[in-house]
C-alpha cells in the first residue's frame, strides 16, 4: 500500500506527504526514539504519540515510509515544515495506536 492510499482511508489525515508514493510494507509501534531507530524496519509505518522535532530525524534514520501520529496528537507547524523539507511523510489519526495498526494491517 502506498502512503497516499493510507492517507485517503477513513481515520487517517495527511499532514506532510513529500513522498506520497512510498510503499508501506509493515508497521512498528513505539515511543522510545532510540528503540525505534534500532528496531523499526525500512518502509514500515511508525505509529507513535511523540510529536517533537526528533521524530523527523528518527524517521529519516530508520527509513520508515511514514509516521502515524495516533490518538489525535497534534503536530507543530514547524515540525510539519521540517518533515516536508526532509522528505518524511506524516499522517495523523484519532485512533489509538492499536486501532491504527489494525486498520493499517487490514489494508496491507
Amino acid at each position: 500500500m502506498k502512503v497516499s492510499e493510507l492517507a485517503a482511508c477513513e481515520g487517517f489525515k495527511a499532514i506532510s506527504l513529500p513522498d506520497a508514493e512510498r510503499e508501506i510494507t509493515g508497521a512498528y509501534i513505539g515511543d522510545l526514539l532510540s528503540w525505534v531507530m534500532g528496531r523499526a524496519k525500512a518502509d514500515s509505518a511508525w505509529i507513535t504519540i511523540m510529536s517533537n522535532i526528533n521524530i523527523v530525524a528518527v524517521a529519516a534514520l530508520a527509513d520508515v515510509a511514514c509516521i502515524i501520529l495516533a490518538e489525535g496528537v497534534q503536530l507543530e507547524p514547524s515540525v510539519a515544515q521540517t518533515a516536508q523539507m526532509k522528505g518524511v511523510n506524516i499522517l495523523s489519526a484519532e485512533l489509538t495506536a492499536y486501532e491504527a495498526a489494525l486498520l493499517l494491517g487490514s489494508k496491507l
